[in-house]
Parts: C-alpha cells; sequence; structure tokens
C-alpha cells in the first residue's frame, strides 16, 4: 500500500501551493474584512484550471478527479477558506449536479463557461425551514406546457449573488416526496430571480451567502436536469460527493493552524527561551500534529475511493465528522498557543476558527452524519 502522492498531484500541489501564497495569501485579511473576494479571482482561478477540475476535458475542464480537487481546496484553504467554499460549491455542487444529472446538450452549454471561470455556479438546495430534513422544502415546480413555473426561497446560497448558473430543487409532487423532487438549471438575470442582502457571518465571510427568491420563475423543460420527480436521487450523490471535499477545506485550516502555531512557538519567548522549548506547548504541538497526519489519511482515501466509485455513504460521513471536528480543535488549540495575539484580527488563527466551525454543519451536521455511520455499522437488513 503506497501513501505517497503520485508524481502528478505532487505536481499540482506544488502549483495550487504557490497560486495560493502568491494570490491569496497576501489579501485573505483584507477579504475576511470587507466580507468579499474580488470577481477577477474567479477569472484567476478559471485560468488554473481550478473552476473545472471535475469536468471533463471534452465539456472544456481538467477532468482529474476528487483527489485532485481536494489538493486545490487544501492549499487555498490554507489561506482563505471562504474562497475555497465558493470554488467547492461551484465545483463539487453545481457543476457535479450537472454532471450527474444534465443531458448531453445541457452538459455542453453550461459545463465550458463554468469550467473556464467567466461565471461561477451556486446549487440551491437548503431553504428557511428545511436544512438538514432537505426533503421538506417547500419550493414548487409546476408544469405549464412546455415550461416549468419556480416559486419560493432558498437559504444559505454560497455564491448565490454573484453566480451566473443556479441549479435549483423544487418540489413537483409533494404527495410523493422525495420521489417528487426535481431540479432546474436556472440562468442569471432570469425574471423573477433575485437574491436578498449578503448575510453577515462567523466566518468563510469573503464568500458570498444569501437568500435565493424565485417568484414565478418560467423555465423551459429544456432546463430541467434529469428526470421529472428523480432529482432527490442526485441531490443524495451531488452530498456524498461535496462530504469528502468541503472536510479538503478543514484540512487546509487545520494545516494552516498547525504551520502558524508552530512558527509563532520557535519565535515567541518567555522566561528567556522560545516557548517550544516547553513541554505543555510541544504537546499541543504535538497533538496538532497527529490530527493533521490522520486527517490527510482519511481525506486522501475517501478522495481515491471516490474516483474509485467506491466510496461508501458512512465512510464519506465518518471522513466529514472527523477533519471538521478535528479541523475546530486545532484552530482553538493555535489561539491558545499565540495567546493574547491569537484573539487579535490581526493574526490567522482566529479567522481560522470562525472559519472551520462552518464545516461542522455544512453539507451535513455532525449530528446526522454520526447516525449514517452508525448505519453504516448496522448488519444488512437491520
Amino acid at each position: 500500500m503506497d501513501f505517497t502522492f503520485p508524481e502528478e498531484l505532487e505536481m499540482l500541489r506544488d502549483a495550487a501551493r504557490k497560486f495560493a501564497e502568491e494570490e491569496i495569501a497576501p489579501h485573505a485579511q483584507e477579504w475576511d474584512r470587507n466580507s468579499n473576494f474580488p470577481d477577477e479571482m474567479v477569472r484567476k482561478l478559471g485560468e488554473q484550471g481550478f473552476m473545472g477540475i471535475l469536468v471533463p476535458e471534452e465539456y472544456g475542464g481538467a477532468g482529474v478527479g476528487y483527489a485532485a480537487f481536494a489538493v486545490i481546496l487544501e492549499e487555498i484553504a490554507r489561506h482563505d477558506a471562504g474562497l475555497a467554499l465558493a470554488v467547492e460549491a461551484h465545483n463539487g455542487l453545481c457543476c457535479q449536479h450537472i454532471l450527474i444529472g444534465g443531458n448531453e446538450e445541457q452538459k455542453k452549454k453550461y459545463l465550458p463557461p463554468l469550467a473556464a471561470g467567466e461565471q461561477i455556479g451556486s446549487w440551491c438546495l437548503t431553504e428557511p425551514n428545511s436544512g438538514t430534513d432537505a426533503i421538506a422544502m417547500q419550493t414548487t415546480a409546476t408544469r405549464d406546457g412546455d415550461d416549468w413555473i419556480l416559486n419560493g426561497a432558498k437559504q444559505f446560497i454560497t455564491n448565490g449573488d454573484r453566480a451566473g448558473t443556479y441549479v435549483v430543487t423544487a418540489v413537483n409532487d409533494a404527495t410523493s416526496k422525495p420521489r417528487g423532487i426535481t431540479a432546474f438549471v436556472v440562468e442569471r438575470g432570469t425574471p423573477g430571480l433575485s437574491t436578498g442582502k449578503r448575510e453577515e457571518k462567523l466566518g468563510m465571510r469573503s464568500s458570498d451567502t444569501v437568500v435565493v427568491n424565485l417568484d414565478n420563475v418560467r423555465v423551459p423543460d429544456s432546463q430541467r436536469l434529469g428526470e421529472v420527480g428523480q432529482g432527490f436521487n442526485d441531490v443524495r450523490k451531488v452530498l456524498e460527493h461535496g462530504r469528502v471535499m468541503v472536510v479538503a477545506i478543514s484540512q487546509g485550516l487545520s494545516r494552516g493552524a498547525l504551520e502558524e502555531a508552530a512558527r509563532y512557538a520557535g519565535e515567541r519567548e518567555a522566561f528567556g527561551q522560545p516557548i517550544n522549548r516547553f513541554q505543555a506547548i510541544q504537546h499541543k504541538i504535538a497533538d496538532m500534529a497527529m490530527n493533521v497526519e490522520a486527517g490527510h489519511l482519511m481525506l486522501y482515501h475517501a478522495a481515491t475511493l471516490l474516483d474509485r466509485g467506491e466510496c461508501s455513504v458512512s465512510k464519506a460521513a465518518m471522513t466529514k465528522v472527523f477533519i471538521s471536528e478535528m479541523a475546530t480543535k486545532n484552530c482553538m488549540e493555535a489561539i491558545q498557543v499565540l495567546g493574547g495575539y491569537g484573539y487579535l484580527r490581526d493574526y490567522n488563527v482566529e479567522r481560522y476558527m470562525r472559519d472551520a466551525k462552518l464545516c461542522e454543519i455544512g453539507e451535513g451536521t455532525s449530528e446526522i452524519l454520526r447516525v449514517l455511520v452508525a448505519k453504516g455499522l448496522q448488519p444488512v437488513g437491520a
């Protein structure tokens, strides 16, 4: 069993790391304070191939798979998890759903501009009263001849304010849910589609999160993704894959917290010596390093299984729970190592802590995912 990256992943990691250090790290604090990253970053990420990392080459993407996507997300999140979240939602949710549910004509139309970074994609599932219980969604899709009329509101939508392409799920038959749920592609500028103000969030502040309103939005049947009433099956597939990818963000934050704490501990002196000479600090750094190493093995094992089509629901769930919770713990410990400085916004670790918490909530809370892990351990038929 070989735990080393193949050469092509090492090269990709080096390229992503260089890009993140040069183009993201110098601006991450500013983007966090302004609750925004510039639109030109989408274009720059597209030029690197990062906006179409899962999209096959015939649709303008790189098509290199989940392990490669995890590498990119980890390196971006090392410096700005909000930007990494935007890239994850674009690739792992919006583009992924089009790849899973779209027909050939839809893939040729929508994926090339998304993969090129000409626009960013958004995935609209969650609603004000429908989070973990996604089947409880109330947004409706009513057939009207060759069109569909969409009405409702979607909550906590990443990239919603700047997206050019939205994938929207809606109920077409309330009597047969989850089989009565269908997905649609909605283009920016479609009459009736509007967005609310950007939410003021604890973390991931550089990415935009908004309510997406659908008021008699008319879309042709040609923009329906997959079979009528079968949209939730595709949603499950998207989420299973997305759970592994969102923790690549956690892994980047966890590693960043370790590196920041280790560097500070080597520079900060107390009682005539660097604080990394004190056993209490050594233990914290050692525990953080072990968390990062364990997270690395779990993340890339799960990503490799995804590339093989072998990652189970419970495997994806346990990967997300462990790494996301470990990242929050590492970020808290980094603040402790930095002491009073760790509590200041001038230092990265307090931002990392704020960013890390979302990964325990989004794309499946730790509580519901523990249920999935437990179910995966039960005998068949139990």
